[in-house]
């Protein structure tokens, strides 16, 4: 009788709980206390890697166990709460037996694809600047690299897009999984600016064949009355990277080093690409759905709804850029501690988290995606303007958890709004352009600002209402669509 994936949860869940008291309890006092600073190192290379176990586990027992996916969530919490994995074994020792084992759900590995890519260019925001400045960066060039990986990622994201029409989301999800997790072992050949530069191109560039393909596997195997639903639970996985990702590199390249975590994420993407070679094989590229030449014009992409759609993903990461990079100086002014920056923006995702994942996200399937879309942007815009205005840490925590309400209506709309104005045999290529316009607006909401002349409430204060003209538009738009109808 085959042992019950729960029973995997619980061992490997045990082992990250033990390895992370050793590593709090034992190996720091050696090293702050005694001196002995290769107890941290070697004791955190052993957590990093029973971590990686646990996380796979916690994978496979989403895959084959009826039951929720806060589950999951809590497993993961666990692992960053000391005796937390012992009080979710002993927790699941007592539900096991309820839950049965299911045949394989091909959705979860996608979402998990999703979460994979976006772990990863999330785990470099604690760590990059540091790193680049340890390997003899100036602070031009820091700045540079950081920027150069979104640059690098639109060439990826469109690439992507026309290779996924073309052959398959299938074959490209495999090969940006492997290139992918390859690119991330690079960075233990790094030890001059020179070539981190050539690594983050790499890096960057192949990372951005990922994310595309995904979203074109999960659009087209859902039926239509559902695609915002399983836009918002994609959105999910996007959340809990955003959560997740800069804590636990945080943590780790304090205790190991930079291309250690980097090497954490290459094992987690090397996994996927094994289970993906094994699950999603047998799944086959669309045929075209007309013959129509019309259809298949590159200007049959760019409708209106697409524009909408491409013009939201663009704003949705220029306000994200924006909050990377005043944020924390707003905190810093105000006399707080620079964590505070950090525990502000995981509040807004996590917010953003619990609306994808609770009843709320049925409202994609009822609503038209324009109408949450400009709601959601227009909350994100007001937040902006507030974020300048706030200098109290309830005040921060209050509007930052408003801007996540606004991440969580716009990021599913916009998707699905995608969806539904692309045929399928076009979507790839559709998606690469969307995601290629998310990494564009990363890089122009902190570069714009850092050229206009505005102190720190003028960029909160331009940036929100340019969100809020964006939302009038988009409303005004709708009313008028309504007019004519």
């Amino acid at each position: 009788m085959r042992a019950h994936p729960i029973y995997f949860l619980r061992i490997a869940g045990l082992l990250d709980g033990i390895s992370l008291l050793v590593l709090l309890g034992i190996a720091m006092p050696l090293k702050y206390m005694g001196g002995i600073d290769q107890a941290v190192s070697i004791a955190g290379s052993i957590h990093g890697a029973i971590f990686i176990v646990y996380a796979l586990a916690i994978l496979y027992a989403a895959f084959r166990v009826e039951w929720s996916f806060l589950w999951s969530i809590a497993a993961i919490a666990a692992a960053f709460i000391p005796l937390g994995n012992f009080v979710l074994d002993w927790k699941l020792k007592k539900v096991q037996h309820q839950y049965n084992v299911k045949s394989f759900n091909y959705a979860l590995l996608v979402y998990s694809i999703v979460f994979f890519s976006f772990f990863d260019l999330f785990s470099q925001l604690p760590v990059m600047s540091t790193f680049a400045a340890s390997v003899g960066a100036s602070s031009f060039i820091v700045g540079f690299v950081i920027g150069l990986y979104s640059l690098a990622n639109t060439f990826g994201n469109i690439l992507s897009g026309i290779m996924t029409d073309k052959f398959g989301p299938f074959k490209i999800l495999m090969l940006g999984l492997i290139l992918s997790s390859s690119a991330l072992l690079l960075y233990h050949l790094v030890d001059q600016p020179s070539i981190l530069i050539v690594v983050r191109v790499i890096h960057g560039f192949v990372s951005g064949l990922i994310v595309p393909a995904a979203f074109t596997f999960s659009a087209n195997t859902t039926i239509s009355n559902q695609q915002g639903k399983k836009s918002a639970l994609t959105g999910t996985f996007v959340g809990l990277a955003a959560i997740i990702g800069p804590a636990f590199s945080g943590i780790m390249a304090s205790k190991t080093s930079v291309p250690f975590v980097f090497t954490c994420v290459s094992v987690i993407g090397f996994a996927l690409a094994i289970m993906s070679a094994i699950f999603l094989s047998k799944y086959k590229p669309l045929k075209k759905e007309t013959d129509d030449p019309v259809v298949s014009s590159f200007a049959s992409i760019f409708n209106s709804g697409v524009i909408k759609a491409y013009a939201g993903a663009f704003f949705l990461m220029f306000s994200q850029g924006v909050i990377a990079y005043l944020l924390p100086l707003h905190v810093q002014t105000l006399g707080y501690d620079s964590k505070l920056s950090g525990t502000l923006m995981s509040a807004f995702g996590i917010i953003a988290v619990l609306v994808f994942v609770l009843p709320t996200n049925r409202i994609f399937d009822r609503v038209a995606p324009s109408i949450t879309m400009a709601i959601g942007i227009g909350l994100m815009g007001l937040s902006q303007l507030l974020i300048g205005q706030s200098t109290s840490t309830i005040a921060l925590y209050i509007v930052l958890g408003l801007y996540g309400v606004g991440f969580a209506f716009l990021f599913p709309s916009i998707n699905t709004m995608l969806i539904k104005a692309t045929p399928k045999e076009l979507r790839g290529k559709a998606y690469g352009y969307f995601y290629a316009f998310f990494s564009l607006g990363v890089v122009a909401g902190s570069t714009v600002l850092g050229w206009l002349p505005f102190n720190l409430v003028g960029g909160f204060t331009f940036t929100g209402i340019l969100l809020l003209v964006f939302a009038g538009v988009i409303a005004f738009t709708k009313q008028k669509q309504r007019a004519h109808a």
